[in-house]
């Protein structure tokens, strides 16, 4: 199982890490938002860039450009998470994906209509889809300060059910976020996202034509009325996770150049020994083709991405997004926070634990190994922490900033009790693990 845990543990260290970041990011934003530098904070991301070519032109907010491109990149690196976990992950299995699929239904369908009963007749409607979000980053950080109590099913278990959690967010920012379409971008841009996945499908991929198909398709999208960075999640879905050296062949073809650069540095004088032979510039030459050649290229993609997704665009997304000055005026609509909160917190818990529960008495899924209901209810709090997401959709809900602003309160409000709930239930329901004693 070793194999399996590494990955896995790796993705885990990287996300609960990059928690810390994007904490403090939100913290920050929020100290700036209430300071005496509260305008020149909030005013800043309002300022313009403007790109210009001939008879071409855009021109956006700072924060639009967060938002609707560096985000891409974000929604980018989802779509090779869906498509890497439904491949050969967690999800490529219908035992596997049964629990986490019917957790995140759940999570999805009841905050969305808690919300929208608690809200009836009350502005901000159209805000339903914010408490649907999870925010992965968050939810393992808390679980990383249980230490290694957290039993290991219920970690994969969280990310499984976050990245069926995102893709349904996808799809509901594709259908009920993106309005005045214009039909002609968006088929130009799926035509090349096709093509792209039909040269996939016979195993040629080139970074270079992929990224500048990527770039018109993300412009294209921008402008048809589409959100920008669903063009981010079609793209990766068109990244091919087959190699085309093997494990096998890798060990040995490397091995082979490996004993002609260790054969040519025993062959070298005392005084040359700080520069490269021929042949170990050619070994070096290979080696780095070989290595290329052994991981696929969305396996790569995802590698390279997740460090500047998890380390730079979502706290720099934070800083943009979270700042918020607290206000109880007449122009907050508390009645808005709190409806989100409550369905963030209590809609996402009743959902996700209900459906899991039916699910599993159905024997259509069954809990993971070391796993009891009482964990798996801590697990259902956690899901209602929707940071990143919510804050995502909320953006695209409104256009009014009093209804922004109140709509972050209460996803403020909402993930903060979400997380303490979810902690402090898992805390109570696991065991620390006792030191193993040496026998001699």
């Amino acid at each position: 199982m070793k194999f399996i845990k590494k990955p896995i543990n790796q993705f885990i260290k990287l996300e609960t890490s990059s928690s810390i970041i994007l904490f403090g990011a939100t913290v920050a934003a929020l100290i700036l938002a209430n300071s005496p530098l509260s305008d020149q904070f909030l005013d800043f991301w309002k300022n313009y860039i403007t790109f210009s070519l001939p008879g071409f032109e855009l021109s956006k907010p700072i924060y639009k450009w967060i938002n609707d491109g560096l985000m891409a990149i974000f929604f980018f690196l989802i779509g090779l998470e869906i498509k890497r976990e439904i491949l050969s992950g967690e999800l490529s299995h219908v035992k596997k994906a049964s629990l986490p699929l019917f957790a995140a239904i759940g999570g999805m369908v009841i905050p969305a209509a808690l919300f929208t009963v608690l809200n009836a007749g009350n502005a901000g409607g159209e805000g339903w889809g914010i408490p649907m979000a999870a925010d992965i980053a968050f939810s393992l950080g808390i679980l990383t300060l249980l230490g290694n109590r957290v039993p290991s099913g219920i970690k994969i278990f969280l990310m499984a059910f976050a990245i069926i959690d995102d893709l349904g967010a996808v799809l509901v920012i594709a259908f009920f976020y993106s309005t005045n379409l214009i039909w002609a971008n968006i088929f130009v841009g799926l035509g090349i996202v096709v093509a792209l996945a039909i040269l996939s499908k016979f195993n040629y991929y080139s970074k270079y034509i992929f990224f500048i198909a990527g770039v018109i398709v993300w412009v294209l999208f921008l402008k048809s009325g589409i959100h920008a960075t669903i063009a981010g999640v079609l793209m990766a879905l068109t990244i091919p996770l087959s190699r085309k050296t093997d494990t096998r062949s890798f060990y040995e073809k490397s091995k082979a150049l490996l004993d002609v650069f260790l054969t040519e540095c025993k062959t070298q004088g005392e005084g040359e020994k700080s520069v490269l032979t021929k042949k170990q510039l050619h070994a070096i030459d290979e080696l780095e083709e070989l290595t290329e050649n052994t991981t696929s290229p969305l396996q790569h993609s995802e590698h390279m991405l997740h460090g500047w997704v998890s380390y730079l665009i979502m706290p720099i997304f934070a800083l943009a997004n979270a700042g918020v000055a607290f206000s109880f005026s007449g122009d907050s609509n508390l009645i808005l926070s709190l409806n989100l909160a409550i369905s963030m917190v209590v809609g996402n818990f009743i959902g996700i634990f209900s459906f899991s529960w039916l699910a599993i008495k159905l024997n259509i899924a069954e809990l993971p190994q070391n796993v009891n209901f009482k964990q798996l209810a801590g697990v259902s709090f956690l899901g209602g922490l929707g940071f990143t997401m919510s804050l995502f959709i909320n953006g695209l809900a409104y256009d009014d900033p009093n209804l922004i602003d109140s709509a972050k309160m209460g996803i403020l409000l909402g993930s903060l009790i979400a997380g303490l709930l979810g902690y402090f239930m898992i805390r109570l329901t696991v065991k620390p693990k006792t030191p193993e004693v040496s026998s001699d």
